[in-house]
Formats: structure tokens, C-alpha cells, sequence
């Protein structure tokens, strides 16, 4: 299937002639018929009724011109963006990220930064802590936001914004009955945990349980925090999460901070050392928006 088959669908969809399509695409009628038996036979079923006095989009046709027209769309997006930024009109930032961290005001940051940087496209791709590392060093992102960085001496890290810890339970366990709790007072919990050998970030709360005087008892393990309120509200255990996990209120869960000292759950911004004038907007912004206060000072990922 090529694009010009879709065009010639869509030609054909709005117009309802094959006559009037043709003209609209510079074709003659029977090329134009031709190519639309190829698409339907492509495709596996009819997307017109056609009879010697009308043309009709079948309901299977009308279901494709939605995706057709959302495909055309996105592929003249595509286009545009190349010509804009093969002609120094706009520049491009690739974030990488979690969806856990979008819960905090990474998404406000990058909204603020639309509105103020016009000529920037700002494009966020979802990935895990290790692929966001791998992306960054063969340059298919520009920018990671991640808890607990991994050790790459290539890259610079520097806090995005202060997060703390805290847990999650069902409102009727007996610990709910506290405004704050010891971490220690897991100890004999059950818990429901991010998946340690995806996670720096979970083997960082892990250990701090170790330190607090006892091993965690996981139940189950999940990739993003966020999964794991659903885990707790099905009374599978509780869980040690970002305080922005918080914002996700779920009927019979309640959300506890823990006495200090506590676990942090602070975000990084990490970078290559060769950042752009983009990447630079950036950071400045972030420090402004996130973590408002003194410059903050870089320093290689360690």
C-alpha cells in the first residue's frame, strides 16, 4: 500500500464521483477506478458501493478514511517538521522519560516551554530507566528526566526537582490510622514493589529498608509506580511510591509520607556533555521552573 493510494481514497471518499476525484488528482477516471481496486483488494474488502448512479462509502470504508486521513496528516506533519528544520526554522528536543515522572510537573515544565520557545518542537517518548540511557549515548534523545541516574561518565545529571517517598495502602490497614510513618514500620508488610532488575530506583528503596532494619517482603513487581496503586486497592500489599503517585486517587487507598529521614524520590535531568543551544533553553528553564534557587551545579553522572 502506497500514500497515493490513500490519497486517491480519500479524493474519491469526499467527492463521491470517480469523475470529480479523477479531476481533483489530475488522473483520468480509469487509472483513478483502478487504483482504488487495488487498495479494496489490498485491503480485503470493499470500501465503496458503487452503482451506475452513485458512489458509497461502505461502513468498512468510512472506518478507513479516518485512519487514511490520519496517516496523510501525520505524514505532511512529518514533512513539514523536516523542511522547517532543514531550513533553521526550528530546532527539535527529544525527552526521554517514565510515565511515573509525568505525573510530577515535567508536563508543566514542557507546556511552559512550548508557549515561551515557539521555534522548539518538544517531542516525549516513554521508555524505562536503561533505555533512556541507551538513547541518550546514541543520540535518538536529547534529554532524559529519571530517578536515581545510572553511573555513565559520559553524561552530566543535575536535579530537575526535589521528590520525597512515601506509602500507599488500603484506607482500612491499621497503619492508615497514622499521619506519617517509620519506614521501619514496613517491616513485617507485605509489598508490592518496582520491578528491581528494571529499576536503580527500586533497588535504591530497597536498600533503604535493608538500613531501616529489615528486608522488604515483595509480593508482586511492576514497571511504573503508578500500577502499583492498583495493586494496593486490590489488597495485593502496599507500596513505597513518589509523592506524585499521590495525584491518582483511587476509592479504599490512601497515600502516607514517612518521617525523615526518608527516601528520596528526587528527578534528574541528564544530558551529553554537547547539548544545544535548545538543550541549554532547557535546563535554564527547568532550574527555574522545577527548582527554583542558585544555579544548580553539573556534574558528570556518578
Amino acid at each position: 500500500m502506497e500514500l497515493r493510494h490513500l490519497r486517491y481514497f480519500v479524493a474519491l471518499a469526499e467527492e463521491l464521483s470517480f469523475t470529480v476525484a479523477a479531476a481533483r488528482m489530475n488522473i483520468s477516471q480509469p487509472p483513478l477506478s483502478q487504483q482504488i481496486k487495488d487498495l479494496e483488494r489490498e485491503v480485503g474488502t470493499v470500501l465503496f458501493e458503487r452503482t451506475s448512479r452513485r458512489v458509497k462509502l461502505t461502513p468498512a470504508g468510512i472506518s478507513f478514511l479516518v485512519n487514511a486521513r490520519t496517516i496523510l496528516s501525520g505524514v505532511e506533519h512529518a514533512a513539514k517538521d523536516a523542511r522547517d528544520i532543514g531550513a533553521g526554522q526550528v530546532s527539535v528536543i527529544n525527552v526521554g522519560t517514565t510515565g511515573s515522572v509525568l505525573l510530577g510537573p515535567l508536563a508543566e515544565l514542557i507546556a511552559i516551554f512550548g508557549k515561551r520557545y515557539r521555534d522548539v518542537v518538544m517531542r516525549i517518548h516513554e521508555m524505562g530507566p536503561q533505555a533512556q540511557q541507551a538513547a541518550l549515548l546514541a543520540r535518538r534523545i536529547d534529554v532524559s528526566f529519571i530517578r536515581r541516574p545510572p553511573h555513565e561518565p559520559d553524561l552530566i545529571t543535575q536535579l530537575a526537582w526535589h521528590e520525597n517517598v512515601g506509602v500507599v495502602l488500603p484506607a482500612a490497614h491499621r497503619l492508615a490510622a497514622y499521619d506519617q510513618l517509620p519506614l521501619s514500620a514496613l517491616k513485617n508488610e507485605s509489598l508490592v514493589f518496582l520491578r528491581l532488575s528494571d529499576s536503580r530506583f527500586a533497588r535504591y528503596l530497597r536498600d533503604c529498608c535493608i538500613e531501616a532494619g529489615f528486608t522488604p517482603q515483595i509480593s508482586h513487581e511492576v514497571v511504573e509506580s503508578y500500577s502499583l496503586t492498583s495493586l494496593v486497592a486490590a489488597g495485593l500489599g502496599i507500596a513505597l511510591v513518589p509523592e506524585c503517585v499521590q495525584k491518582l486517587s483511587r476509592p479504599g487507598v490512601v497515600y502516607r509520607p514517612l518521617e525523615a529521614p526518608a527516601p528520596s524520590a528526587d528527578v534528574q535531568i541528564m544530558y551529553r556533555p554537547d547539548r544545544s543551544e535548545a538543550i541549554e533553553r532547557l535546563i535554564g528553564l527547568a532550574g527555574e521552573v522545577l527548582n527554583p534557587g542558585p544555579p544548580p551545579r553539573e556534574i558528570a553522572s556518578q
